[in-house]
């Protein structure tokens, strides 16, 4: 510790307020306390007690800065505000920052119809439902309540000043047409109250009615009909699923909890709303593992209810967390009513709490596995690869090779890089075979290989003339592993190449008949089991190989195609077209352009500029 630094954690006061914890002038980490004195001083004076991620932080900071503040209240209100503007990389930060969208209507409107919000704003007077996990969600939602409530979609100003022609969904059941007066407002209000009954979990009604029509349809012998109305239940019933009864009274809350290792943790909400649950969701906070779910709720809950959410009459948490009073203070000024903060150790609210519990510790899980299934994927891959081709390094780079043509017209090389295990597109490469006939894949891979390496030899020496870094260049970082896709022939050649250039890397060749890995100067294949993730990783950068060449391929031959088309006009040599795509950057523009846009073109003709025009008239109206 700096002399300067202890200096500062002498000089501090028995005040509430926020701190800034800095390395070279970069903020860390923002929090709050109650005594500035006390809580500095415990980041430096006692590291034994630390979390690994406090440890760390605790290494790096070389300054920080205080604000004082008059309340534990102000301290909380401004360490939201800071966090938000500076984000700093200890701190719990939300990054799914987007509104999730709501249904609304305003009664106030004549023939209200729902629409869909990405605010809310409980004075403006419309009425309200959800938050919906994405606006998919929402869409399924409105094409439910279409299917039985036929409210209006469109978007005309009532009162009308005269009637206006049904649109589609009059002609499809899914509006009465107010808009051309085939139902009043009290017909249209009985409606819009069943569809907000609908919305609020009371779907009796609804499947009261498909079950009469299913049991009419069935006793007039009208199946196929029958089993519409049934597969309709199904599907209502599907919809409300997430909307069991699981309380008498009709309140709003939401019950936030926590799940967390040593590494990561995941906040679950689950809404509560007119009683029933609502779906919820969880946010992954990585490498926020080791709090205690009091200390990640304490900086969770202010991110989350930010001044744009909803906000609910009654907030349940996992556990107490520090400062509860002033937290409900917060909230209650954000939502501009009562809200109340509990963490409630028995009875019925208690049992909320363990299902939001036993969710966040299901998506733990889960991303546990997904961690796993990726570290098998890569690390493990790697590892089994470096085992059997007997690599001296760990395969952190492999970099696969195809070669793609038709009837050898218009070879291409194509280059992926894997790096860690997994595809790094900003270094995939293409190479348009120059020095081949024909198609010659043996020759065209030698050509790529050597091309290759010949540019990533002169850009190293460009590099380290200049002082850069040579793995920051386009072909100056070198491969771990080289991939063939091809036998032993393929690879011959490709080594070849590589040995000319003076470059020698491991190289193996995946030969696609048995999957079998071919080393140079070895005979006998390497036969990995089906099962290897090491054999998976060669497979997914064979493929990937192939899918890059293929694709560049195509559109190659598409620009040719379209090309040859040009000169197939009347007046269009090989002169023109050249000029022509000088000019305009491609045929699709050339074919869009009018007259006097290609007659400005060097070398153009009223004739032959007139040609282009009335193929483009008749290219068009033939599709």
């Amino acid at each position: 510790m700096s002399g300067d630094l202890a200096h500062k954690i002498a000089m501090l006061p028995d005040s509430p307020g926020c701190y800034l914890m800095k390395s070279h002038g970069e903020i860390l980490y923002i929090g709050k306390a109650k005594n500035l004195k006390n809580r500095v001083r415990q980041y430096f004076h006692s590291p034994e007690g630390h979390t690994a991620k406090v440890r760390a932080m605790v290494e790096r900071i070389d300054d920080f800065d205080i604000l004082l503040c008059r309340t534990d209240f102000e301290a909380l209100t401004l360490e939201s505000n800071l966090i938000k503007k500076h984000r700093p990389f200890y701190n719990i930060l939300l990054k799914d920052d987007k509104h999730y969208p709501y249904l609304c209507y305003d009664p106030a409107e004549m023939f209200p119809k729902l629409t869909v919000s990405r605010t809310y704003d409980p004075k403006d007077g419309k009425k309200y439902f959800g938050p919906y996990i994405g606006a998919t969600a929402v869409r399924q939602v409105l094409d439910e309540l279409g299917r039985y409530f036929p409210l209006r979609r469109c978007t005309l100003k009532f009162p009308l000043k005269s009637p206006h022609r049904p649109c589609v969904y009059y002609d499809t059941g899914k509006c009465y047409a107010p808009c051309a007066g085939f139902i009043n407002e009290e017909a249209y209000g009985e409606i819009l109250k069943q569809s907000v009954a609908f919305l609020n979990g009371d779907i009796q009604p609804v499947l009261k009615e498909l079950r009469r029509k299913m049991d009419e349809a069935a006793a007039a012998m009208q199946y196929e009909q029958a089993a519409i109305y049934r597969d309709m239940i199904a599907d209502v019933q599907a919809v409300s699923a997430h909307q069991l009864a699981i309380q008498t009274r009709s309140v709003e809350q939401d019950i936030v909890a926590v799940a967390s290792d040593a590494i990561d943790a995941v906040v679950q909400l689950v809404h509560i709303h007119q009683g029933r649950m609502e779906d919820g969701q969880h946010y992954l906070l990585e490498n926020q593992g080791g709090d205690s779910p009091a200390e990640i709720l304490s900086a969770f809950i202010p991110q989350y209810y930010g001044e744009e959410r909803m906000i609910p009459r009654e907030v349940l948490l996992q556990a107490e967390i520090e400062d509860m009073g002033e937290m409900e203070q917060l909230l209650r000024e954000r939502r501009g009513a009562a809200v109340t903060l509990l963490s409630p150790q028995r009875g019925e609210k208690r049992r909320l709490v363990e299902i939001a519990v036993k969710n966040a510790e299901d998506v733990l899980l889960k991303h546990q596995q997904s961690k796993q299934i990726k570290f098998r994927r890569t690390t493990m891959a790697m590892q089994e690869l470096k085992d059997a081709l007997s690599l001296p390094i760990l395969p952190r780079r492999i970099e696969g090779y195809d070669i793609s043509n038709t009837q050898g017209n218009l070879s291409v090389g194509s280059m992926v890089v894997f790096e860690q295990g997994m595809p790094n597109k900003k270094q995939y490469r293409h190479f348009r075979i120059k020095t081949v006939e024909g198609a010659n894949d043996f020759a065209s891979m030698e050509e790529v290989l050597r091309r290759r390496f010949t540019h990533g030899l002169e850009e190293r020496r460009e590099r380290e003339e200049k002082g850069q870094p040579v793995d920051e260049g386009r072909f100056s970082r070198f491969p771990d592993l080289i991939m063939i896709d091809g036998g032993p022939q393929q690879l011959l050649f490709a080594r070849r190449a590589m040995l000319d250039c003076g470059v020698n890397l491991p190289m193996v060749g995946l030969a696609k008949r048995n999957e079998e890995l071919y080393l140079p100067d070895r005979d006998n294949p390497i036969v990995l089991d089906k099962r290897s993730h090491g054999l998976h990783l060669m497979q997914r950068v064979r493929d990937e190989a192939h899918r890059f060449g293929i694709t560049h391929h195509r559109a190659l031959r598409s620009k040719a195609g379209l090309q040859s088309e040009l000169t197939s006009i009347a007046g269009i040599g090989e002169k023109r077209k050249v000029a022509l795509l000088r000019a305009l950057k491609s045929v699709s523009a050339i074919f869009t352009a009018d007259k006097e846009t290609l007659l400005a073109v060097e070398g153009m003709t009223e004739a032959a500029a007139q040609a282009i025009v009335d193929y483009s008239h008749k290219r068009k109206k033939e599709g």
